[in-house]
Order: C-alpha cells, then structure tokens, then sequence
C-alpha cells in the first residue's frame, strides 16, 4: 500500500503548528522532502525543512523557493509567515522534526534493513552489497554517501512499497548521533565495516568510538564485523549483541584462511564455521578484482554477508568476480570539439540520476545540454511511471538532447521526445558507437550516465580531449567543504567574497565560480576585467570585483556590470570622465585604502579628500572600502596587523561621515579568517584557504588540488653513472630510475631537480635525481615494490602537500599553484 503524506498529517506527525494561509493541504500530496534549496526538482510536490546554517538559517531561502513554486515549509517557531497560499509547520527544531518525519515513515515498511557503520568503506561496501543483491532484491539504498543527521532521513524517505531490502549507511562524527540514525533507520541487520582515524577527534579513545558507532545495531538479528580488531571484538562482547563475524581466529563464524595477492586480483580462502548460515563447512576460495588491503577488506565483508544471508560459495565466487570498482565522483572534464564532459558511467538509478543532474546544473557555461543515458535496469519502479519521472527531470533541468540506450528507454521514447528538442534510441552500446561520428558532439555539456552492464566508459574514451598524462585534478567537493568551514567561523550576516584571480590560483576559472556561485558566496574578485568577462560568458550571476581596472576595460567593464576597485585619484577621475560621457550614474565601485601594504589604496591623508569627492554627484555608488593585511598569517607581526586595522577604520569612519548610504568593509584575507576574527567586519576574502591551505587553526580543511603525471619509463643505472642533463644525477649505487611525464614546462620547477623535491608513488616518496627538463624529470623509485610503467605518480596532493613543495622550492604554496602550465589538463570532480 503505498503512503500518502498531506501537509496536515505531517504537521500531526512532527507535532508542529499548522499555518496554511489560504492553501488547502487536503488533496496535495507531498513526495519529496527538501533540505537544499538549489536541488528543488518537484516544487509542486515539495516540502522544505528550514534547517540551520553555518552562516544563514533556512528560512532566508523561504521566499526564493515560494518564488520557485515551493508551497509547503517546516520552519523553526517563532515566524511570520506572510506568504499567501502557502503552509507553514512551526516547530522547535526543524532537524528534529525531518528526523521524526522520516522515523514515522520507516515504521510503515516491514523489511530487512541493512545498516552500514565504520570509519571507512561505507559507501563501498553498500554499493558492492547492491551489486551483488540487486539480481534477486528491490533495492533501496542511500544516494551516493547520504549518512548523516539530514542524510539519512532523506534516505529513508526514498522507500516505498515496491523495495523488499533496504541498505543505508550512518556516520557519525560525535558522540551521542548514532541514537538518531539508530531510530529513524530501525535496522534488522548490521555491518560494521572498519575502524579507523576518521572522526576521531571528538572522541577520548577508539574505544568510545567504537561504541558510539555499535548503538547503531541495537535490536539487529545480527551484525557482522571483523573480530580480528580486538576494539571491535571487546565492543561486541559489551554490547551483547548477536554476531556473525570473520577473522584468521578459529572461533569465528567466517575463518579467513588465507590472502594470497595476485597481479591484478586477491585470492582469499574462507570456511564457514557457523551453522546459522547455511553452507558447508568446506572451505572455498574466492578471487576478488583488487589488490588493495581495504578493497579486499571490503570484499570480505560483502561476501560473508551473503554467506549469511544463504547463498551457496558457486554463486558467491561468481559474483564477487563481478565487483567493479565504485565511481566515488562526478568527474568534469575537457571534451573533444569545445565540449565539457561529466562522466557518471558506472551507476544508473533515479537518486544517483537526480545528483548527476544537480551537478550538471551547475554548469552555466553551455546552452546545449545532451545527456547519454542507459536503462536503469532492476529499480523495482514500474517502467512507465520511471520513464515518465526521467522525463520529468531531463525537462526540469533544461536537457535539450537525450540519447537513450538499451530496450527499456528505447520503448519509453515517446515520454522522452516530448521534453527534449532532440531524441535519438541506441538498442545497445555497440549500437551507438558504431554512429558515434554521425553524432555530432560540438560546443555542449554532456553527461554520461549509465548502469556498469551498458560499459560506457567506452563512449567516454571517444569523447575525452586527448592530452598528455600530466593532470591537476580539483576535487571541488573539497572546495564546498572549505568553504563551509571558513563560513563557519562568520557571525551571521558577514558576507564573502571569493578571490578566483589568476584563474583561481591555477584551479580553473568558471568551474571553481560555480562552485562558489552553488556555495551562495556573496562577491567574486578577479585581477583584471578579461578575467570578469569570462566567468560572465559561463554564467556567473554573482557581483564580481575588478582589482586592476584598465581605462581600456571600461567599456568591457560596464558592458558585462564588472565592479572596478578604485584606488587612485588618477584612475577615479579617468572612471568618472568615462561613466559620465556614457551618461551612467550610481556606478558600483570599490575603493581600496593602503593601510600600510604600500601596494595600490589612497593613503590615509587622502581619505577626506576622497570623501568629499564621491559626495559631490551621483557618479559612483560605493559598494565597500577595503584595505590589504600584509602579515596576517605571521604572529611576530600581529601588532602591524593591528595598525593597519586601525587606520583602516578610521578611513572608513570618514567615508561614511560622508556618504548618505552604507557599504561594506572588509580586510580579512584567508589567514586573517582564522587568525583575526576581530577583523572579519561586513566581508571577509578568502583566496587559497578555499583549495585547504594555509589550515592555520585546525579546522579540517581539505587539500582541493592534486597535481599527478605517470611513469613514462623505468631503467636500471649502475654505480657511477649519470642521469639527466649536464650530468648534475650521479648515482652512487645501482638504482633504479623511472621517467615520469612532468617537466618545468608544466609548471614542475627546476628547483626540485638533484635531490631537493619529492614525488609519492605508492606510499613512498621518491627524490628526483638530476636536473628537471622541460617534458620530464626523473626520480629514484629504488627499493619502492611493484612500480611498473605507466603507474600513478602524485606531484602533490593530500598525500604531498603541496605546502611542502613550497618549503622545497623556497617559495609559497601560492607560485606552485598558479605555476602549473595551461598545458595540463584540468579534471575536476565532485565527490
């Protein structure tokens, strides 16, 4: 039977107070539960959950989605809601009452429910459990590495009558969360993946840990876990519950005989001892598609999980032979003929669907949208209704071609034609490549979604742009996340604005603005107006500062409402003299003081001048005064930091003596955000904090940016010998040296040549030997095991920080980044 929520039952449910102003809920049926304001894809059909923010609450967003077609809304009493024909739920928390909702909903199903705790392997061990069950189950699962306080009742909501085994993942980074999840997922069997370091840091012991996470498994028939960590093993015993474990001891109910690592897969040798799963007590072995210590983990624990739940060794070793990697990303990257390319080729289901879209609505920079997509086999949903709700979405999201492939999308062509302008039908892959070239790829954004069974990675290899093997890879997932913690540090309302001058540190240009843009930053800055036009081009929407105006960019300026900082008497007269003759008034600008960085900024004894002058016509509208810390980030010069801070007031309190209206301050840079919170004022500027550098007081920021090239080749050099040019590379013993793809003209500086830089391959650091040349350099990878050609090296990344690289090369982490050359492909990926 399938459950049906209207506005009033939920309100009964939550325990909320109804304000419906003038909206008759009765009759509308409320599918589909929103916590993000920018993934609305159902409005009519949508309820939103005012959910508290680092830096806005939840409610700031109400009146854009009512604008959006949004009419329903759980938010946090006290409120006003002023909207007509809308309704409100006032409750006391609205977390609290998405939790409750989704609860009340679980207990409306009576099925097995898998849930999935651990420090690591989470996300893989749910996708590999679907993988292997997906054949003889209807699945639900969490979407992507939904586990969290919000994640998981948004997971839970996705079930419906149609799914007979559900798989959700909880994480939890404190202590006293798991109860929540625990409550809302009510799971019937429990799997326990791995205790690591992750989210260690607000717990005394791993013990402690070990035991917030196990509450997840309350009143489970049981839980599987590796009794070979004896944290996990003493967690068990004190938590009584009843266990169906793995490990090398033989009191297990799954002894693991032996791991024996082949070139391209693991051998691993079992023996069910344990009469509750029932398979012989013969041992088996089973070959899984990995070499790596925690995918075999992974493996292991997938596979006792279906011994358990019965399934004979044959069908297990068959299956397991299967296991493909899990895509952990969207990755975005450079296509053939000016194309973008976001690559999703391994999974197709509606959710994962829904995220790839939301993905690919970020990208402003294409009118042209294609999206190659699969059937999505073994959903559990009746085909027309799935067809029609993929239709849904490609029109939402402003789909302009499909091409569909398999038998099921190929039948359900006509609900596709009538929302896209062009619709083409492949009955299979093969199909469709043999008229790729017929297809025209040109100057368009194209997703590739399809189910591993369709191998599309293949379609993908035809549509990447070709380049060499050097890439820096931007994990702007990473960036969101920086973001957020940086945000977090912000008193309520003190707005943002982004540096993405110099192409965003070397990042990229419209793919970090988006990101930003996406992350609700208030202020883009860029060095000069060519730069601003750009990001304009790709559909940035955001105000955008121009820090080097040119007299020659006004026109440019203007055109595309670029906002130039003003920091001279000179530069403002040629300004005003431009704006007057185009006849424009209330120009918005910046105007920058030095307060002792000596740079660009009128000097304080001008300030007054200044001021008089911008009062006198309506030429210019002031949108902030700004000034430039020199030291932020250096403790030895907190007391100049302060100095300028002073004088910096000061010049704002004459402008605005002045001035009829308000504008912004700012003068907090990335350092000063975490060092100097006396100094955020109205805005604050963060520049590289956003790719995780400097992490000056802890906050978990994450490296964004990952430089990595490959082993072009490998040599065996003997005593005495010399590598490189003008033989600077003397080897003192027999080594071995591999080539790899990377040189000074792709930004890898001959500072690192002769010992003083670093590469990571395989866990180890490798020095480089001899000079760096222009397309290649060369390291000494002696004694490092299994290194063969064409193998991954990392240049810098979060195993290699490239602040290291920095300390290296005598220099900052900011010259390494923007130093890497155009020349290297940008890949950027959204974990």
């Amino acid at each position: 039977m399938r459950v049906v929520y209207t506005i009033e039952k939920i309100s009964r449910i939550v325990g909320g107070k109804l304000l419906q102003n003038g909206l008759a809920g009765e009759g509308h049926v409320i599918e589909h539960l929103l916590t993000d304001s920018r993934k609305l894809v159902h409005p009519a059909s949508t309820l939103f959950f005012a959910l508290p923010g680092p830096r806005r609450n939840g409610e700031a967003y109400v009146e854009e989605l009512y604008e959006r077609g949004v009419r329903y809304f759980v938010v946090p009493e006290p409120f006003e809601g002023r909207l007509s024909n809308a309704a409100f739920v006032l409750v006391k928390d609205p977390l609290a009452a998405l939790q409750q909702l989704a609860a009340f909903h679980r207990q409306q199903f009576h099925l097995p429910v898998i849930a999935i705790a651990g420090s690591n392997g989470k996300t893989i061990v749910k996708e590999w459990l679907y993988q292997l069950l997906e054949k003889d189950y209807r699945i639900v699962r969490s979407p992507k590495s939904y586990n969290s306080q919000v994640g998981v009742p948004l997971s839970v909501w996705l079930m419906n009558d149609t799914h007979n085994l559900a798989i959700f993942e909880a994480g939890i980074s404190r202590k006293d969360e798991m109860q929540n999840l625990q409550r809302i997922i009510r799971p019937t069997i429990g799997v326990f993946t791995h205790l690591g370091d992750a989210h260690g840091e607000n717990f005394s012991t791993p013990a402690e840990k070990a035991a917030e996470k196990f509450k997840l498994f309350t009143g489970v028939d049981w839980v599987l876990a590796n009794r070979d960590d004896t944290i996990v093993r003493d967690t068990l015993t004190k938590a009584a519950l009843p266990a169906f474990c793995y490990g090398a001891a033989g009191d297990n109910a799954v002894r693991v005989l032996s791991v024996r690592k082949k070139a391209d897969h693991t051998v691993v040798s079992l023996q069910c001892m344990d009469t509750t799963a029932p398979v012989t007590e013969e041992a088996f072995e089973l070959a899984l598609p990995f070499t790596d210590d925690a995918s075999v983990e992974n493996g292991i624990t997938c596979a006792c999980v279906l011994l358990r739940l019965g399934y004979a060794p044959p069908v297990l070793a068959e299956r397991m032979e299967q296991l493909r990697p899990v895509s952990m990303r969207l990755e975005m990257k450079k296509g053939i003929n000016n194309c973008t390319l976001i690559n999703d080729s391994y999974v197709a289901d509606p959710d994962s669907f829904r995220i790839a879209l939301d993905f690919l609505q970020q990208v402003q920079q294409y009118q042209r949208r294609t999206v190659i997509l699969s059937d999505m086999v073994q959903t559990g949903k009746d085909p027309d209704k799935l067809y029609a709700e993929i239709a849904g979405l490609l029109k939402q999201k402003g789909v302009q071609r499909i091409i569909g492939v398999g038998a099921q999308i190929s039948r359900h062509r006509n609900l596709l034609e009538r929302v896209c302008e062009e619709a083409l039908f492949f009955t299979s892959t093969e199909a469709l490549l043999q008229q790729f070239h017929q297809l025209r790829f040109q100057n368009e954004l194209i997703l590739i979604k399809g189910a591993r069974a369709f191998a599309f990675e293949r379609i993908s290899t035809l549509l990447e742009r070709k380049t060499h093997q050097t890439v820096l890879e931007i994990n702007l997932s990473a960036i969101a996340h920086n973001i957020r913690q940086l945000q977090g540090l912000l008193r309520p309302g003190t707005k943002m604005m982004a540096m993405v001058k110099a192409f965003s540190y070397g990042g990229g240009s419209f793919e970090i603005a988006n990101v930003l843009q996406y992350s609700k930053v208030d202020y883009l800055a860029v060095a000069y107006a060519d730069e601003g036009v750009e990001l304009r081009k790709g559909g940035i929407r955001l105000p955008i500062m121009v820090m080097n105006p040119e007299e020659s960019g006004f026109a440019t300026m203007t055109e595309h409402s670029l906002e130039p900082e003003v920091y001279s008497f000179n530069l403002l007269y040629r300004l005003r003299a431009f704006l007057q003759q185009e006849g424009l008034q209330h120009y918005p600008v910046h105007i920058k003081v030095d307060t002792g960085m000596h740079r660009l900024g009128f000097e304080p004894d001008e300030i007054a001048d200044l001021a008089h002058l911008l009062s006198a016509d309506n030429t210019f509208s002031v949108q902030s005064v700004f000034s430039h810390l020199a030291g932020s980030e250096d403790t030895g010069l907190d007391y100049f930091t302060q100095q300028q801070a002073t004088a910096f007031v000061k010049a704002c309190d004459v402008l605005q003596q002045h001035l009829a209206y308000p504008f912004l301050k700012h003068i907090a840079n990335s350092a000063a955000i975490m060092r100097h919170p006396d100094l955020h004022y109205d805005m604050v500027r963060p520049g590289i904090a956003m790719y995780g550098l400097p992490d000056l007081n802890n906050l978990g920021l994450k490296e964004a940016a990952t430089l990595k090239t490959t082993i072009a080749q490998i040599k065996k050099i003997p005593a005495g010998d010399s590598v490189g040019y003008n033989r600077r590379g003397q080897v003192q013993k027999e080594s071995v040296i591999a080539t790899i793809r990377i040189g000074y003209a792709d930004g890898y500086r001959r500072a690192f040549g002769n010992g003083a830089g670093h590469v990571w391959i395989k866990g180890y650091t490798a020095p480089v030997v001899g000079n760096v040349a222009m397309d290649m350099a060369m390291v000494d990878i002696t004694g490092i095991p299994d290194v063969k050609e064409n193998d991954e090296v990392i240049v810098f990344g979060e195993d290699l920080s490239v602040a290291q690289l920095a300390t290296w090369a005598n220099t900052i982490p900011y010259e390494i980044m923007t130093g890497v050359s155009q020349r290297v492909q940008r890949v950027y990926y959204e974990e």
